[in-house]
């Protein structure tokens, strides 16, 4: 029986998130800088920019893969088990490898990439065990990281991707409203959440019939479960007077979108409505300084004075805000367009951002609970356009 390192396996109909322009003009900009670093070849191992250049998401399961790019070509390395599916969800060539003995995957980048070449590669992603593979089979003259030319990339949107950003955020909203209506005094967290995300689901669904569906999640938490952002669903049951955090998280073919809401089942005490309005105050100041030319640093700042005039500041837990785009909670972040003290890159139109302060006051001290408003924000020439519907503050999200 031949038994081939690796083979091309293409059948059934190309379905793309994005027209083939897309892509092309994509991969333009990245072959523009691959020219002026001297790069030949890039050897994209990330979920997030092998599905940015190409439009597959992978899913690992313990095998690698690869987007590999140079001046001429562009081909996804997918492994055997997932048979033709990668071709028909990506932008250009795919080679599929076997397992039949170790490395094939190495040996079909090397394939397309040659030997003795100058590689591109991802610094913040690839493994030590991989780096040293990748010089064993390449045998690259050198290698350069591209991370960051890549990441400045993908925080200036095209058109096309603010569209799906908005679709997404409108989904979020369906997921908000789904939640709101489940909320009861006795219902668990988990069923909240399930009513959330099974509308985001068939949202999608009926908007993007050709779409491929994974990923879309909700974090629904209560009581002192609210104290983290990201603290995961449980089977604690609502009670009267409870704090809520509403997290809708929809996943587009890449392309994650987030709404997060402060609610109270019933009804809301005076230590906590004070401690909501301030959050919420601040998050409308926060939404009024993204425009173009203020820097991550600088509206950061200004939010910190707004919580510290009101001696609240030290219950700030994190950033406040981030970009949008190819990401999700287990790949891509662009962690240069964060609002961090940190971070000194200015807005431009074109890039995608959250707005969301939070606060969280430990449990037995009045108002506790972690308090968050998160809208997403579109970067214009005069400012910005808030693409998230769903209402924040007291006067809607006090429900049950």
């Amino acid at each position: 029986m031949d038994r081939p390192e690796f083979y091309r396996f293409h059948q059934g109909e190309r379905i793309l998130p994005f027209a083939a322009s897309e892509y092309e003009a994509r991969l333009a900009k990245l072959r523009a800088t691959m020219a002026e670093t001297g790069i030949d070849a890039c050897v994209f191992t990330s979920m997030h920019n092998i599905a940015y250049y190409s439009g597959f998401l992978y899913c690992a399961f313990g095998r690698p893969y690869a987007l590999v790019v140079t001046a001429t070509e562009n081909v996804t390395i997918s492994a055997g088990i997932d048979a033709a599916q990668p071709w028909r969800r990506c932008f250009g060539d795919n080679i599929t490898y076997t397992d039949w003995q170790r490395h094939h995957y190495w040996r079909a980048v090397r394939s397309v990439t040659g030997t003795g070449k100058v590689i591109g590669l991802e610094g913040d992603h690839l493994s030590l065990a991989q780096k040293a593979l990748l010089d064993e089979f390449l045998t690259p003259v050198s290698s350069r990281d591209i991370t960051g030319d890549t990441m400045r990339q993908r925080m200036h949107k095209s058109p096309a991707e603010i569209a799906l950003i908005r679709s997404g955020a409108h989904v979020a909203d369906v997921g908000g409203y789904a939640i709101r209506d489940a909320i009861k005094e006795g219902t668990r967290e988990i069923d909240v959440a399930m009513a959330g995300r099974d509308a985001m689901e068939l949202e999608i669904a009926k908007r993007f019939p050709d779409a491929e569906y994974r990923d879309t999640w909700v974090w629904f938490q209560s009581g002192i479960n609210t104290d983290g952002a990201h603290n995961p669903v449980t089977a604690r049951k609502l009670q009267r007077g409870d704090i809520l955090s509403l997290n809708t998280f929809p996943m587009i073919s890449g392309y994650y979108t987030a709404l997060e809401r402060t609610l109270f089942v019933g009804e809301v005490d005076d230590a906590s409505l004070k401690i909501w309005q301030a959050n919420v105050g601040a998050h409308e100041y926060g939404m009024s300084l993204l425009k173009p030319g203020m820097s991550c640093a600088a509206v950061t700042e200004k939010i910190n004075a707004y919580f510290a005039e009101r001696d609240l500041l030290q219950y700030r837990t994190f950033g406040y805000g981030h970009s949008f785009g190819v990401l999700s909670h287990y790949y891509g972040r662009e962690a240069g367009l964060e609002l961090r003290e940190d971070i000194d890159t200015v807005l431009v139109p074109g890039m995608v951002m959250s707005m969301e302060p939070m606060l969280t006051i430990a449990d037995g001290q009045p108002g506790a609970g972690g308090y968050r408003e998160h809208d997403i924000l579109v970067i214009t020439e005069d400012g910005n356009e808030n693409i998230t519907g769903y209402p924040y503050g007291p006067d809607f999200n006090v429900v049950g």
